[in-house]
């Protein structure tokens, strides 16, 4: 009997865990424990278990990339400003991966030059910006299909 695949990674990168602290305007003006509840919510809806991992450590970031396949079946990746030039994050998801989307709240194709490279291009199924907190919910529902356990 195979188990069902249905565990997502959802993690969170450098100065998350101060969101609520940030532009608003570009960020939600949430905490992150509220954007976690809502992201567990459409989890729910869709079958999917989701576990939430954040840190501001880069090396503890590639660490958890390098195991990213024991705890998870696919993953939602926000890794802050280490998506537009951390090469070892890049590299790490390639290590073990995983269907994976990312996420941006802000609209990172229309700010800053910096903020159009990702280190995840080619290693990731889509990447959604600028949609807010829906960002999540898209990423959510993405997964699902991806994943076979949508239910609609």
């Amino acid at each position: 009997m195979s188990r069902a695949q249905n565990r997502v990674a959802i993690l969170h990168g450098v100065n998350f865990d101060v969101l609520e602290r940030r532009d608003a305007s570009l960020y939600g003006g949430m905490t992150l424990s509220e954007l976690e509840y809502k992201i567990g919510n459409w989890a729910g809806e869709h079958g999917l278990e989701p576990s939430f991992f954040q840190t501001n450590s880069e090396a503890e970031f590639c660490g958890y990339l390098h195991r990213l396949s024991e705890g998870a079946d696919a993953a939602i990746i926000n890794a802050g400003a280490w998506t537009h030039y951390s090469r070892a994050i890049g590299d790490a998801l390639a290590v073990d991966p995983v269907p994976t989307i990312e996420v941006h709240l802000s609209d990172v194709e229309n700010r800053e030059d910096w903020r159009k490279v990702s280190v995840f291009d080619g290693l990731v199924e889509e990447k959604i910006s600028g949609q807010g907190v829906d960002g999540y919910r898209l990423a959510v529902e993405a997964l699902a299909k991806i994943l076979d356990t949508d239910r609609d």
